[in-house]
């Protein structure tokens, strides 16, 4: 583990991320996410709509191998117009 990191690398990590809950928000975000960590299993992202269905959650499970490589998909997917928020 680097000094400054709390993270052991390789590791798992789940990143959240939201947009408005329209037609191409997870096409959009999953293509982003697949760019980075190529064998991303589709049937192991988790979702969830606001209440007022508004908006759109996405957890993806992935396994990072350094610290520089969860900061690309995190640059990537603020970058994006349909994204509001990643955590």
């Amino acid at each position: 583990m680097s000094e400054d990191s709390l993270l052991s690398f390789p590791c798992d990590v789940y990143v959240k991320v939201l947009g408005r809950n329209e037609e191409d928000f997870r096409s959009v975000v999953e293509s982003i996410v697949r760019e980075h960590y190529i064998d991303l299993d589709s049937s192991k992202i988790k979702t969830k709509v606001s209440k007022n269905d508004s908006f759109l959650s996405l957890t993806f499970a992935i396994y990072a191998q350094n610290r520089e490589q969860i900061d690309a998909l995190y640059t990537e997917l603020v970058a994006s117009e349909n994204v509001l928020l990643v955590l």
